[in-house]
């Protein structure tokens, strides 16, 4: 009597056991001491310890794969190796819906839309990019966006949109730089469309769909965002194409931009090229910023501090 209840008790317990090792998964191993952050491990979801990691291919970082066939040894099986590569597989497919979503969004924005479909159109392709990237495989956290930790994203960015609104005040002081500010487009604009322009038509219009776009979802798609993890490669792909997405908006800045057009002579071709270039190097700088605040959140706070803070000295200076 006893032995067969002994003998219950290991079947039942080795069952137990095999059905938490199917159930394994691959988790993040970023707070253990023994295992370098960001990399991939296997570990039981009834185990108290962590296993030793696997080596071999591992889904980019920020990413969460999720495996039915884990072994109990920790090695990874055919099924396993073909999951993770059809994960990558979707990601790289992201990625280009993602890009031709940009390209199209580019066009009707500047081309096509009239002016009060700029903010809902714009907006709504944020969310729509959220969605693509969350089917490539990259969440919120993935993208820098998780609202978990959102203290020292918030915080750095508040005292990035500080130091900016005091380098414009001393900006707008001082003679020799006074006229940086002038922009045709404030000159015509009362207070109601100066309040639409700072509160809604930016923050909400451009500064949340180029955020999202260019230092969370393209970076992460590339393979990591800069909230997460720095990479070159991620970082230069979606800055250069931070800097192509300023070509139609770069049109006609050499005419309506005073000090631009003193600069460049007017000439419009290489107010583009200088768009493109600045706005490459602008969006290096945006991702280093966004490492630093650990999120995308820090680049909004800026973006939107230069952005707005800039139309309010050109409407002050015109008015």
């Amino acid at each position: 009597m006893v032995k067969h209840q002994c003998h219950r008790i290991t079947t039942i317990s080795e069952k137990a056991r095999r059905k938490s090792a199917n159930g394994s998964r691959w988790v993040r191993t970023a707070s253990s001491g023994a295992v370098p952050p960001g990399v991939f491990s296997f570990m039981p979801t009834s185990s108290p310890t962590r296993a030793p990691c696997c080596h071999g291919t591992h889904p980019p970082h920020g990413f969460r794969v999720h495996h039915r066939t884990m072994t109990t040894s920790g090695v990874r099986t055919a099924p396993q190796v073909r999951h993770v590569r059809h994960a990558r597989r979707y990601r790289w497919i992201a990625l280009a819906v993602a890009v031709l979503l940009l390209v199209l969004s580019n066009v009707m924005s500047n081309r096509v839309l009239p002016g009060w479909a700029y903010v809902p159109w714009n907006f709504g392709m944020a969310v729509l990019l959220l969605l693509v990237a969350k089917w490539g495989g990259a969440g919120p956290v993935a993208v820098g966006l998780g609202i978990r930790h959102w203290h020292r994203p918030v915080g750095v960015g508040l005292l990035l949109a500080a130091g900016t609104a005091l380098i414009f005040a001393l900006g707008m002081i001082l003679p020799g730089t006074r006229d940086a500010f002038l922009d045709s487009r404030a000159a015509d604009a009362g207070v109601g469309l100066m309040l639409y322009q700072v509160l809604v038509r930016i923050p909400l219009g451009t500064v949340v769909l180029e955020e999202v776009a260019f230092r969370g979802v393209l970076p992460a798609l590339f393979g990591a965002s800069p909230a997460i993890r720095w990479r070159w490669g991620p970082v230069l792909g979606a800055s250069f194409l931070f800097g192509l997405w300023h070509i139609l908006p770069s049109i006609g800045i050499a005419t309506g931009n005073q000090a631009v057009a003193d600069a460049l002579g007017g000439s419009q071709v290489w107010a583009t090229v200088l768009a493109v270039v600045s706005m490459t190097v602008a969006g290096v700088l945006m991702c280093a910023l966004t490492r630093l605040g650990k999120g995308v959140k820090t680049t909004m706070l800026l973006h939107w501090a230069t952005n707005s803070l800039g139309f309010v000295a050109a409407w002050l200076i015109l008015h």
